[in-house]
């Protein structure tokens, strides 16, 4: 004789939907970074990557694997945020999106890289603070096609 014991657990969901934050995240860090290629190599093949000491040489697309992740855990982030702040248009969660490209922006390109890449005595060390305006823009578009994959997306995964 056999007994079964079936044991349920509740769990609490989070606002928002993180995995259209990771799919937006990584097509803004894409399209982001294909800018960066455009206008600044250097930014993409050496700071990046020496973020983590794996440049000098140059690495491209080391840099683009770095940067994408980067944008994967900065959209899980933003799609918490765009869950918390239960948003009621998609225009609003668009907006949001820039905002939140231009917030990245100014912490962490214009502040926490300029400390980390001289930290780590990379080469590509920019002055601090670096509130640069090719930066910014290319931080804004990050942040608009985080928003629109995300609105794009957000209910079917």
């Amino acid at each position: 004789m056999s007994t079964t014991t079936e044991t349920t657990h509740e769990t609490e969901s989070l606002p928002g939907n993180w995995r259209a934050g990771v799919v937006g995240g990584i097509a803004g860090g894409i399209v982001m970074g294909a800018l960066m290629l455009a206008m600044n190599a250097a930014v993409i093949a050496v700071a990046i990557p020496s973020l983590y000491t794996l440049a000098p040489p140059p690495n491209p697309g080391v840099g683009m694997v770095v940067h994408v992740s980067h944008g994967a855990v900065l959209g899980v982030v933003f799609g918490g945020l765009a869950g918390a702040l239960d948003l009621d248009s998609d225009g609003k969660v668009v907006g949001l999106g820039v905002g939140w490209g231009v917030a990245t922006w100014a912490v962490f390109a214009a502040l926490v890289m300029p400390i980390w890449l001289s930290a780590v005595g990379s080469p590509a060390s920019p002055p601090f603070p670096n509130f640069a305006p090719p930066s910014l823009l290319w931080h804004v578009v990050y942040g608009l096609v985080l928003g629109v994959v995300y609105v794009a997306i957000e209910d079917t995964v």
